[in-house]
């Protein structure tokens, strides 16, 4: 059995850059940092390590992500590993390791407020919507 799944939860390093592909596809990248922070047993002294993920975003997901996130906007990404390799301008041989993501989820900071009228006692916290690529139908969304 394989499996390549990530789920990282971190803060946006930049606002995200939307592109379209030559035939028109949306696609949208970002970095993302996520913290480590533990004790040291010898010392007793709290450690951080600062993690840093480069995301992309396809179609809709990209969209939104455009639409609702800015720097330092706290996400949820779930998603796959993806290295991919080309030769620069200059000959030099590149590589780089990404999180191609199949689902987001937006801290509630960066949901759009909800009227009372339009939801009796809701509030932007209670519900956090997840949108997976695969199951994408604009009047689905509640933004």
């Amino acid at each position: 059995m394989n499996l390549n799944k990530v789920i990282v939860v971190g803060r946006l390093t930049g606002d995200p850059q939307l592109r379209n592909t030559p035939s028109g596809q949306p696609v949208c990248s970002f970095g993302l940092a996520t913290n480590r922070v533990w004790t040291d047993r010898k010392t007793g002294e709290k450690q951080k390590k600062v993690e840093y993920h480069n995301i992309v975003l396809w179609r809709r997901l990209a969209e939104i992500a455009n639409q609702y996130l800015t720097k330092g906007s706290l996400v949820l990404i779930e998603g796959r590993l993806q290295t991919r390799s080309w030769e620069d301008p200059s000959g030099n041989r590149r590589v780089r390791t990404e999180i191609v993501a199949q689902s987001l989820q937006l801290a509630p900071k960066t949901m759009p407020k909800v009227a009372p009228e339009a939801a009796p006692g809701a509030s932007p916290e209670e519900e956090i919507p997840i949108v997976e690529e695969d199951e994408i139908n604009p009047e689905d969304i509640p933004f």
